[in-house]
């Protein structure tokens, strides 16, 4: 019988608001269940309270008969979390009626259901409320929550991840700054003693005024021979268009590189941002489409692991919402009938970066004047992509400045044997004392998975130029060059050929290996540039991990006279100046072995790794460090270990320690050597100016949160890596997803006793950039545990509810009259009530001690 009635009581709690006194009305209304202990034996799955027994106590049957029912609940209005499917969508207040049969069920306004993406045409019947027509609901009134099973034939077709316009938060108007700041000493013996000293400070950060938000990167560098100076890096300011799917950016920044060259310049960008779109509709996937003759399951499978899965009715699907996965890997679709019957097919997918999905378009365009790059100049962008079909992706562009003009066009092709980027760039350009020239680059790249062998070729291209192709950062350097009398020189100037590779290879459980690289060659006497590298690495299940690696480069030099920064070919030009050289470039091997492994388990592990490394031109160096954390919540890390290099035959001890705080981190390092040692201090963190004052945190992303909570002071912030409610009753989220739902939950442990949570969890779903602001309400004030009496020194019948001024149900009658209620300040208005007539209802009077503060009190009052 006991375990009848433990439900009810869990209910009983929940709707008191954290009842203090919950064991003893537990024992009391366990002594009136096991009195009518014939009455329950009619169920073997309920439990009955028989009025009878309660004959000339006041309490009504209506409250009597909530007990009879496990779900019944008090009508009224409550702050519920909506989990729709199993998912959190949002907290919002919810009306619960009572139905013709005394049942309480939720009212879902058609708000909420729009809210919540019921498609409300499909809805036969719907008187506005009535949620039965559209779900199942359960409410689980313990912890304040509604789950509905809304079936997904009345859900809206949306993308998967799909945020609705109106929920996007432009955030708070705040300014911020995070800030990085080091100081470094060293100190050297010997024939060169002297002592050097430095400071450098990181801020970057910006206002945030409605959907305009201003950047700037800057920083402070200082020394005891220079002393100091002030950068001023970057300033530009931006504004989401999310009608448009796109962003709008004015002041410095750089263009993206995709289909010319990066550049940096001082102007206007307007672009689009994948960000905004539904992760299913971001990045490039095929479309899969197919026929299902009953109602079918379609799964859908990428090397080896089901990625999809969905029931479609008979007749032709489509597919179009996968989330992009990887760049290789064929899909394997299996469609299994309703009678068991199975069909399959293979959908090629291989993708460079390029590629998009079919129907969906990027465009680029960017106006100003370059910066830090040769002789400032006007010039303009405009690139376009768009996805034809599941195969072909195209791309076109134009680029044009003083004295240059630039065209590309080109595309993406996939098939069965990968994917086949291919894409060509016409330039012509006026140079110093040549004139003009123009010629071509051509540039093909491809990528494909080997699923039979688990080979994966993630990037292969081949780039060639002619003789007169310019990328317009080199243009620009050559004018600036002639200007100064200097030579120009960069890794894409007068660059004949470019092959590079990346590919990697699966063992399973014995690890994996790894290849890449890379070679070029010049039209102006420069000798081939070569990289290449290999590797193996492997976890073992005992937590060894050993990773090996041989790298090889090669950087060209001249090897003969060259011209001031112009072809050879055109050598015979009137003024033509030769620079006589004598670099043979730079070339060397290295070879790397490490191997580490644990000490103990859990949250204070430590390890140990070393490190074997050889070089062809610095010899061989030994490694060895001891790291981990010194306390369970993991704030303190260290390190200390020993390096030994044979060349120059020195050994060099050393440490560091990293100490993370609410509002930032810490951390110190010191190494010592041959006749020299070293010490540094460093400290990070974040600095947000806000309407109610100013708050620190670790660091900020692009786009964080804002969390207040007064009253909340110590309070936890779920997965947030320690970080906890200030005294001032704010914290700082350092990072949240843009045009995403996030939940942000506050965990009460560490909150003061004389204060809760009214709500524990919200959900945002932030704009680009934004500072949100996310509230939680708490209740403070003053808890008092009340012996009440009525007039004719009775006491009010237990089980009998206790409401705020507001209304709502705050506390629960228990056994001899007892009663806990939390009031914000004293003399604030308690009903008791226990029917629904005004005689069945009556107001406390009580008083509170002058010397009582805000922990429980015990205290009488008489309720008139």
């Amino acid at each position: 019988m006991a375990k009848d009635i433990k439900p009810q009581f869990k209910w009983i709690s929940g709707l008191c608001g954290q009842f203090k006194i919950s064991v003893i009305l537990n024992f009391t209304l366990f002594s009136i269940a096991s009195a009518g202990h014939q009455a329950a034996e009619k169920s073997m799955d309920s439990y009955y309270f028989d009025s009878s027994l309660l004959r000339g106590e006041k309490l009504s049957p209506a409250i009597i008969d909530r007990f009879n029912n496990p779900q019944m609940i008090v009508p009224g209005i409550y702050k519920l979390d909506i989990y729709l499917n199993g998912q959190f969508s949002e907290s919002t207040n919810i009306e619960l009626k009572s139905d013709t049969e005394n049942n309480v069920k939720p009212c879902l306004t058609s708000e909420v259901l729009t809210r919540l993406g019921v498609d409300l045409n499909k809805i036969t019947g719907y008187d506005g409320c009535n949620a039965a027509l559209v779900s199942k609901s359960v409410v689980d009134i313990n912890h304040l929550r509604l789950n509905l099973s809304i079936p997904q034939s009345l859900l809206k077709r949306t993308p998967r991840g799909y945020v609705d316009p109106n929920d996007l938060d432009q955030g708070s108007t705040v300014a911020f700054i995070n800030y990085l700041s080091n100081y470094y000493h060293a100190e050297y013996s010997g024939d060169t003693s002297n002592k050097q000293n430095s400071a450098f400070a990181s801020l970057n950060g910006g206002i945030n005024f409605g959907l305009w938000q201003y950047r700037q990167q800057s920083n402070i560098n200082w020394d005891k021979v220079r002393g100091g100076e002030f950068n001023n890096l970057i300033n530009y300011f931006q504004r989401p268009l999310p009608s448009l799917d796109s962003k709008l950016v004015l002041g410095q920044t750089f263009t993206t590189g995709q289909l010319f060259s990066g550049l940096s310049y001082t102007g206007l960008n307007l672009s689009s941002d994948e960000r905004m779109l539904p992760d299913s509709q971001r990045g490039y996937a095929p479309t899969v489409r197919g026929v299902a003759n009953t109602n079918a399951k379609v799964s859908i499978r990428q090397n080896g692991r089901e990625i999809y899965q969905i029931t479609v009715p008979p007749g032709p699907f489509e597919i179009s919402d996968l989330y992009p996965t990887s760049y290789s890997g064929d899909l394997y679709v299996e469609v299994t009938e309703a009678d068991g019957t199975i069909s399959r097919f293979t959908v090629p997918y291989s993708a460079v970066p390029e590629s998009l999905r079919p129907g969906t378009w990027r465009y680029g365009l960017s106006l100003g004047q370059t910066r830090d790059v040769g002789n400032d100049a006007p010039f303009a962008d405009l690139t376009f992509q768009y996805g034809i079909t599941n195969a072909i992706t195209s791309n076109s562009g134009f680029r044009i400045s003083d004295g240059y003009q630039a065209t590309t066009l080109g595309g993406v092709y996939s098939n069965a044997y990968g994917a086949f980027g291919f894409d060509t760039t016409y330039s012509r350009a006026n140079l110093p004392q040549q004139g003009d020239v123009d010629g071509w680059m051509a540039h093909l790249s491809y990528s494909r998975t080997f699923e039979p062998t688990n080979t994966a070729i993630y990037i292969a291209g081949y780039r060639y130029s002619t003789a007169g192709y310019r990328d317009l950062g080199d243009v620009l350097g050559v004018r600036d060059a002639q200007r100064r009398g200097n030579t120009w020189s960069s890794t894409t100037y007068q660059q004949q050929s470019r092959i590079e590779i990346s590919l990697n290879q699966s063992l399973n459980k014995y690890g994996n290996i790894y290849i890449s690289g890379s070679t070029q060659n010049y039209r102006d006497g420069r000798s081939r540039d070569t990289q290449l590298q290999a590797g193996y690495g492997n976890s073992l299940p005992n937590g060894i991990s050993l990773n090996v690696s041989i790298s090889k480069q090669r950087l060209g030099g001249y090897n003969s006279r060259v011209p001031a920064g112009y072809d050879q070919e055109s050598s015979s030009l009137p003024g033509q100046v030769y620079y006589a050289t004598d670099t043979t470039g730079r070339k060397d091997t290295i070879t790397s072995i490490s191997i580490s492994f644990p000490l103990g388990s859990g949250a204070r592990n430590s390890s140990i790794s070393s490190t074997f490394t050889h070089s062809e031109t610095d010899g061989a160096q030994y490694q060895t460090n001891l790291s981990g954390f010194s306390d369970q919540d993991q704030t303190v890390s260290y390190s200390a270990g020993v390096s030994h290099m044979e060349k120059q035959r020195e050994t060099v001890w050393n440490g560091n320690i990293q100490k993370r705080l609410p509002s930032g981190s810490l951390g110190a390092s010191a190494s010592r050597g041959n006749e020299y040692w070293q010490a540094s201090a460093n400290a990070q963190g974040a600095v947000v100016a806000h309407s109610d004052g100013i708050t620190f945190g670790p660091y900020l992303g692009e786009t964080f949160a804002l969390v207040e909570a007064k009253g909340a002071e110590g309070a936890h912030l779920m997965n947030g890596q320690g970080t906890v409610i200030d005294q001032n009753g704010y914290a700082l989220v350092p990072s949240v997803t843009p045009y995403r739902y996030s939940s942000i939950a506050l965990n009460p442990e560490g909150m003061p006793s004389d204060v809760e949570l009214i709500d524990g969890e919200r959900r945002v779903a932030p704009i680009a950039g934004a500072a949100v602001r996310v509230k939680f309400k708490t209740r403070g004030g003053y808890g008092l545990l009340i012996k009440a009496t009525l007039k004719d020194s009775t006491t009010p019948p237990i089980g009998a509810d206790a409401l705020d001024s507001e209304g709502q149900i705050v506390g629960m009658v228990g056994q001899a009259g007892l009663v806990y209620v939390r009031v914000q300040e004293p003399g604030e208005k308690i009903q008791i009530r226990w029917g629904e007539s005004p005689e069945e209802s009556c107001r406390l009077n009580y008083h509170i001690p002058k010397h009582s503060t805000k922990t429980i009190t015990r205290t009488t009052a008489t309720c008139i």
